[in-house]
């Protein structure tokens, strides 16, 4: 008798996410609008940076000053101020773009449409994919208790194609190999750390996780981050993490650890939705502190209806 094989495409993009269904996402990132943002990168690209010259974004109209190009005199202004004017011009520019990803035990959880993980997998794909065809320089930072991984910025849509590779890789190993979980990697401090060290001034940076044991360097390093960065921070979360369902005994597990709660109780209840609150209040308040921007995004939310908040919010 053959052995059988068993069949995965039932848990495909539930447990875990298959490269097709990632490589499948590049067509809702164009839904993105594109936002022009002034940067610090010297590379030739898709965004304006602060570095003014001849280029090709008009900026502003400034008075003239000796040695200013004729070519570049605005005569429009000149004519209504009886003054001589220039025009000032921001040449467009790409930019590095990382995505710093958590693959840890307590994101393999969900009750609603998928894990906490597949959810970060297919943010990250959106923003890859959105990345690259705005020609920006892409790289990446996924992480887990027991793996590590670093991908160095580089153009091109093949950049992508091997981040979404190594996104599906993680989001299935994790669950296959939950037996090599190294319980000292368990918070994000290596991963901190390393960001820190790979990241260049005028990056935009990606940090998508659902923030639970965070090391006690989280404020500093976003702080150190964000001085000549672009920061947002993703929490992902499960409708299960926030409310809990009324009547009924509950067995959760960060992935090491398993308590009981009893939901019959009024102020079980109300504890552990305030947990979760406060948790998300801290996060908030911190990115107010250092000046990242902040998204929620939960499993069974409309992912594409969420991500655009992003666009519509500001700092």
């Amino acid at each position: 008798m053959s052995q059988s094989v068993p069949n995965l495409d039932s848990d495909d993009g539930i447990i875990h996410i298959s490269q097709s269904r990632l490589i499948a996402l590049q067509q809702d990132a164009r839904l993105f609008r594109k936002k022009k943002t002034k940067i610090r990168s010297h590379f030739n690209g898709g965004f304006m940076s602060a570095f003014k010259g001849r280029g090709m974004e008009y900026d502003e109209s400034r008075p003239y000053q000796p040695g200013d190009d004729v070519r570049n005199m605005d005569w429009r202004v000149t004519a209504r101020t009886n003054k001589p004017y220039s025009k000032v011009f921001r040449e467009e520019r790409e930019r590095p773009v990382l995505l710093w990803v958590d693959f840890r035990s307590p994101m393999f959880f969900g009750t609603q449409q998928c894990f906490k993980s597949v959810l970060a997998a297919k943010v990250a794909a959106l923003l890859a994919w959105k990345s690259s065809q705005q020609g920006d320089r892409l790289g990446a930072l996924l992480f887990s208790e027991f793996n590590h991984l670093e991908i160095r910025p580089r153009g091109g849509k093949s950049s992508a194609l091997q981040l979404v590779k190594n996104l599906s890789e993680f989001s299935v190993q994790s669950t296959e190999q939950p037996h090599l979980v190294d319980e000292n990697k368990r918070d994000s401090r290596h991963a901190l750390n390393r960001l820190l060290h790979v990241t260049r001034p005028g990056s935009l940076i990606y940090l998508i996780s659902d923030f639970r044991n965070v090391s006690s360097q989280f404020e500093s390093t976003l702080s150190r981050l964000s001085r000549h960065n672009e920061l947002e921070l993703i929490q992902l979360s499960d409708p299960l993490e926030t409310h809990l369902p009324v009547d009924g005994y509950y067995r959760v597990t960060d992935g090491s650890t398993e308590t009981e709660i009893n939901a019959f109780n009024k102020k079980s209840r109300q504890d552990y939705q305030q947990r979760f609150t406060q948790h998300q209040e801290n996060l908030k308040t911190l990115c107010k502190k250092t000046g990242v921007r902040y998204l929620s995004l939960s499993t069974n939310q409309p992912l594409l209806d969420g991500l655009m908040q992003r666009d519509q919010s500001k700092r």
